[in-house]
């Protein structure tokens, strides 16, 4: 046989040579076709002859089921003039007069091979030679019987497990009989029972269906043979039988399935290789924090799970009977947020408890067995605990009684929980569509007859009841409408009627001078109190008093250097070790590394350095951002650790923050969070932003990338040290000595008249709450800063991100109110946030592609009394754990929030003077309480 010429890139995969006697007449499986050459078939190397002999390369090669694969390849294309042979050795026809030949190749692109190719070619050549000589000269070749080779590969995985019929050939030169096969050996039919068609030149082509070994079976061989002891198979699909799974057994040969061991079970649903599994145990360090008539619950996850990832809890609550009279369970208005049953987070909160009531909390850890285990009883966690003293619940029933032109008589219910004894109602109306200005009157009982209203006029009512505790929330708005004015028909009735109004006037005179000399204000309206006026006597709506701690400018310092001093807290340079360059800022590179103060553990903390060659004024202007940090403390502003003066470098140590500024990390997150984790964020930014109002601090440059991120999701107001100076270009917009700000944060007053305040701190809260809600989108993306100013002074709003909820968007919206009065205070935004966290159903609703003003927040506030801007003070939370001694100290010592208050040590209230120890353990342990539920609708959603 002549050798065969190929060109580069030829890879021959197989030969196989098949021919048959046509005399005979073709069948699909005659008993006299041989097969003259398989190479698949040749053990070692095929022997070949190549030209020139180094041309061709043979590669052997094994397949699934280890038979050989030789290859032949060749790819010489840097030299000219390519001349590659190859040809087999001689092979015997054996009488042949057809001879089938197929060849599997591989040809390469010449396009894709690089430039300065001496020979390509994408075509090749297959001669043959025959001849009646040679005989063994030629080489050795095999010869086998049997089917054809196509037939072999058409029938190779399903040959022993089906039978088919002889069958002859159609007549037709492109016709195809179809023949159907029979499932034998312990097999049946996968998805269709196994057909084959049968071409006119004996070949069985279009193989359709397959036989596999039944359940219990694997195929070995080419027949099935049944599984071991200790082996299954239950899939047809599956290959081979396989080993049961951990804590079960199959003690009889072709088992399908395996039983499960004692105290081991798996539920329907469970996939055949799953593991068996049992009950959890109990949950473990459970602990309680009462917050008044509301318990936040949390534990940690079994010490065993009983192998499954399904585990779930569940809440029992009961409420210690008095006198010892056992148990009930709780009733149907006791809240558990998220869910009583069910729960899949480790933590629960119980509300609308009884007040000075014990309660019993069973904790269950249940999975997807817990049903099955008959055997063996519940395991439970036990919590007992006590409610404290909260105000009522809201008067949930207000009645009309009688009503005349100037006067409505109103009854109402007492509240479902008063939670200790009703010391008085407070009634609160006015005239619909005036609720700027409204009355409040105060009633011991629960009924009452208001006077001195306008005639056919609709009037909105409100109850509340208060007790030690303090007042509950407004009930939900009552509308009554006034008599019409009726003129009298005689003078005896004109005269009653004057008397009437005379006895009237006399009764409000009288009330009207009793509330001026006790100091109480009437009928207060908010329409008509100046704004300015109002910051003299308030901050944030919260009343200021002599000795409360304010931030302080360190601009006012006549020596910055005493600012830094009274603020910061030196350390030394020996504590502190950089390990590595994370940015670059205005003065210099910021770096990590450990920090080691002496008794205290070791803390990965941020470095800011000043380079070198400074300027006393740029050591100054460096300097004050820490001493305006240093005047913080709270979980949501970037914690300043101390600073580094008295060496060179000089520092600014901070906590770090491992996930960085959150618009770069909410961009690396596209989508990855859900709606509570986001919302979760937006409160740790807001109580921060509510902190530093209550310190009668501006930030003036709030946005996402001034917040950062830690590892737990916590979000930290961050960038204090900032000078904001407006530029006479609009484009511009303002300059300071880390950059330009951009306008697109800042509010229209801020923009048009340098008007700072916490309400312009409100607009870029709502500009970050939509950074949030679109990960990091640029707010009003490639606008010029001009454009932006122009579209805003035009009522124009970004609108709502993608699967923004509703009630987020109309928050933004009453952030971006033009009149800053009417834009929320950051403690409404707060608790509008938590109400949102503890109510996620409230976020299902997604914003469309509206635009309009809400101002929903202020609706909320009023109508549930559930945000009101009102918050405990820190000496009524004194008084109401009997140490009320001890507020004018907390107050002279700069502890005028609870926030402040949060955060006390011990070593706090020693320097404020409470010196017995009895009381400190009293006032410590309250504070812990008081942070469990400050942090737990921010720091849960973050896990």
């Amino acid at each position: 046989m002549p050798p065969r010429r190929w060109t580069c890139g030829v890879r021959l995969v197989t030969w196989t040579w098949i021919w048959s006697l046509a005399s005979l007449g073709v069948r699909c499986v005659p008993a006299n076709e041989v097969n003259l050459l398989d190479s698949r078939s040749v053990m070692g190397d095929l022997g070949w002859v190549a030209y020139p002999k180094n041309g061709w390369e043979e590669i052997g090669e094994v397949d699934e089921n280890y038979a050989p694969i030789h290859t032949y390849q060749v790819c010489r294309v840097m030299e000219q003039n390519q001349n590659n042979w190859l040809h087999t050795n001689w092979i015997l026809t054996q009488g042949a007069q057809r001879v089938f030949i197929e060849l599997k190749f591989t040809l390469r692109d010449c396009n894709s091979l690089p430039g300065g190719v001496g020979t390509c070619k994408e075509t090749f050549n297959m001669y043959y030679y025959e001849t009646d000589e040679g005989g063994a000269e030629g080489g050795a070749t095999r010869e086998e019987t049997g089917i054809s080779q196509e037939e072999d590969r058409a029938l190779k995985e399903s040959r022993s497990l089906a039978e088919f019929p002889d069958t002859i050939p159609g007549s037709e030169a492109s016709q195809l009989v179809e023949v159907g096969g029979r499932c034998v050996n312990n097999s049946l039919p996968l998805y269709e029972p196994p057909r084959m068609h049968c071409s006119t030149e004996g070949e069985w082509l279009v193989p359709i269906g397959r036989c596999v070994c039944q359940a219990g079976f694997e195929e070995i061989n080419g027949s099935c043979q049944v599984c071991r002891v200790g082996f299954y198979r239950s899939l047809l699909e599956a290959l081979s039988c396989a080993k049961c799974p951990p804590h079960s057994v199959a003690k009889q040969a072709g088992a399908t399935a395996c039983t499960c061991e004692d105290g081991y079970y798996k539920t329907d649903a469970d996939p055949p290789n799953m593991a068996c599994t049992r009950p959890p145990s109990a949950p473990h360090n459970a602990i309680s924090n009462v917050n008044e008539t509301s318990v936040f619950l949390e534990w940690s996850i079994p010490m065993e799970t009983g192998g499954r990832k399904d585990v779930r809890y569940n809440i029992l609550c009961r409420q210690v009977l008095p006198e010892g009279r056992g148990l009930e369970e709780c009733g149907p208005n006791v809240r558990f947020l998220p869910r009583r049953l069910g729960l899949s987070n480790t933590s629960v909160m119980v509300a609308d408890l009884q007040s000075h009531t014990n309660y019993s909390f069973l904790l269950e850890a249940v999975n997807g067995v817990s049903d099955l285990d008959k055997d063996h009883a519940k395991q439970y966690v036990t919590l007992n605990v006590t409610t404290n003293q909260a105000a009522p619940s809201p008067v949930s029933v207000v009645r009309k009684g009688h009503t005349g032109k100037s006067s409505i008589a109103l009854s109402w219910a007492e509240p479902d929980r008063p939670n200790g004894i009703i010391l008085e109602y407070e009634i609160k109306y006015f005239e619909k569509e005036q609720d700027s200005s409204y009355t409040i009157i105060k009633s011991k009982e629960t009924e009452m007859v208001v006077q001195g209203l306008k005639p056919s006029s609709l009037y909105i009512f409100q109850v509340r009841a208060r007790t030690s505790a303090g007042y509950g929330a407004f009930s939900r708005r009552f509308e009554v409408q006034t008599s019409p004015y009726l003129r009298a028909t005689s003078e005896r009735a004109q005269a009653s009627i004057v008397a009437v109004a005379v006895t009237l006037a006399l009764v409000l005179l009288a009330l009207v001078a009793g509330f001026l000399l006790s100091g109480r204000r009437c009928g207060y309206s908010k329409a008509k109190q100046d704004p300015e006026e109002e910051k003299m006597h308030f901050h944030n709506g919260h009343l200021k008093f002599p000795g409360v701690r304010t931030y302080i400018d360190p601009l006012t310092y006549e020596d910055p250097n005493q600012a830094v001093h009274e603020f910061t807290q030196e350390i030394d340079v020996s504590s502190i070790s950089i390990e590595r360059i994370i940015g670059a800022g205005e003065f210099g590179e910021v770096c990590s590394g450990p920090l080691r103060l002496p008794g205290k553990r070791e803390l990965l903390v941020a470095i800011k350095t000043l380079k070198a060659g400074y300027t006393e004024q740029q050591r100054r202007d460096f300097l004050w951002e820490a001493s305006i940090m240093g005047q913080f403390n709270h979980p949501n502003i970037i914690r300043l650790e101390g600073v580094v003066t008295k060496s060179k470098p000089v520092m600014i140590i901070t906590e770090y923050m491992e996930n960085g500024s959150l618009d770069t990390f909410l961009k690396k997150n596209d989508g990855q969070f859900t709606v509570i984790q986001l919302v979760g964020m937006l409160r740790g930014i807001a109580s921060g932003m509510r902190y530093l109002s209550d310190m009668g601090y501006v930030h003036r440059d709030l946005a996402a990338r001034n917040v950062l991120v830690n590892s737990n999701l916590v979000c930290k107001v961050s960038d204090f040290g900032l000078s904001r100076v407006l530029e006479d270009d609009p484009e511009a917009a303002y300059t300071t000595r880390g950059g330009k700000i951009p306008i697109r944060w800042t509010a229209p007053e801020a923009i048009a008249y340098r008007k700072f305040t916490s309400a312009s701190d409100v607009w870029s809260y709502g500009v970050v709450m939509w950074e949030v809600m679109s990960y990091g989108e640029r707010p009003y993306w490639d606008m010029s800063n001009q454009d932006v100013i122009k579209a805003v002074e035009e009522n124009y709003r970004l609108p709502g991100p993608m699967d923004c909820p509703e009630a987020l968007y109309h928050l933004m919206m009453d952030c971006w109110q033009r009149e800053r009065t009417s834009r929320p205070k950051f403690d409404e935004v707060v608790c509008l946030l938590d109400k949102l966290i503890r109510n996620p159903s409230l976020l299902k609703a997604l914003v469309n592609s509206s635009n309009r003003l809400s101002n929903l927040l202020v609706e909320h506030a009023s109508e549930e009394g559930t945000c009101s801007s009102r918050r405990q003070t820190v000496g009524e939370w004194l008084d109401s754990i009997k140490m009320g001694r001890y507020t004018e100290l907390f107050v002279e010592g700069g502890y005028s929030s609870l926030d402040m208050v949060a955060h006390m040590t011990s070593e706090d209230l020693r320097r404020v003077g409470v010196n017995l120890a009895g009381h400190q353990k009293k006032i410590i342990t309250s504070i812990q309480e008081m942070r469990v539920y400050m942090n737990s609708s921010s720091t849960a959603v973050n896990i």
